[in-house]
């Protein structure tokens, strides 16, 4: 914009102003925003096309097949399972960002937590066929935190390693103190993780096998809510994996009475 001098310098007539905004920050977040609303539709468009092609079909052609009724039924909770699944991650996503900045200072016991959710998980674990192994200190594990969002932070990650590790037929788990932080590992013996997929898990809707996602009910999210829990609990996120050799996932958080360091929420290791 043209800007006038002042009456010091007869010989010029004015200068001109440029200013310059950076939108690239903007234009990302519209972008994100942008492909996130794609990934939802995505997600649901696929269950909800099923549902109604099998509620066609109980209508039309399998209207007195009670056989196929049964099955067309027992697929037809499974994909409503699914979307059910999915909103409610969409909706604990959405919570846990909002309170991303409010720091949980309650003392929870880690050690309860994790083995009532293993407890929980009991029935997919046998229906696997894997053993379940808690290896645990006889002292508690404490730390400032949101006993529910723990909860299901280990829900995921002990979930993802009895339903994708399966193969392997086992996995440990073990929490311990180390220095200022707990230390929490999930590991299963499974077919592991490829190195390039390793620093994308987190991401929202990444899939390393999105027919095995979705054939295990994943809805892409698991991890996403993970590293924003830890986000909030000023925690820490290790994966660890070789193809073939199974698959390490571990938590750090700063034990009670500590001050975190400021470091990456998660880490990735080939």
């Amino acid at each position: 914009m043209p800007v006038a001098l002042t009456a010091g310098a007869p010989d010029r007539a004015g200068v001109v102003v440029i200013t310059v905004h950076d939108l690239t920050p903007i234009r990302r977040v519209e972008e994100m925003r942008a492909d996130f609303v794609a990934n939802v539709s995505h997600e649901l468009r696929t269950p909800l096309a099923a549902l109604t092609g099998f509620i066609e079909t109980l209508q039309g052609p399998a209207r007195d097949d009670p056989a196929a009724r049964e099955r067309f039924l027992g697929i037809m909770q499974a994909q409503a399972w699914r979307m059910a699944r999915l909103i409610d991650d969409l909706l604990s996503l959405s919570r846990i960002e909002l309170r991303a900045h409010q720091r949980p200072d309650t003392p929870v016991d880690l050690i309860p937590i994790v083995r009532q959710v293993a407890d929980g998980l009991q029935t997919l674990a046998r229906d696997r066929e894997v053993a379940v192994e808690i290896v645990a200190p006889a002292e508690p594990l404490l730390v400032p935190g949101d006993r529910d969002e723990l909860t299901r932070l280990f829900e995921n990650l002990i979930e993802n390693g009895l339903k994708y590790g399966a193969g392997g037929k086992r996995v440990d788990i073990a929490l311990a103190a180390d220095g200022k932080e707990a230390r929490v590992s999930v590991r299963d013996y499974g077919p592991g993780i490829a190195a390039e997929h390793l620093p994308r898990l987190t991401e929202r809707f990444y899939r390393v096998d999105i027919g095995e996602s979705r054939t295990q009910g994943g809805t892409g999210l698991g991890l996403a809510l993970v590293k924003h829990i830890l986000n909030r609990h000023h925690g820490r996120l290790s994966i660890d994996s070789k193809a073939g050799e199974g698959a390490t996932f571990t938590v750090r958080l700063p034990l009670a009475g500590n001050s975190p360091a400021p470091t990456a929420a998660v880490q990735n290791s080939p």
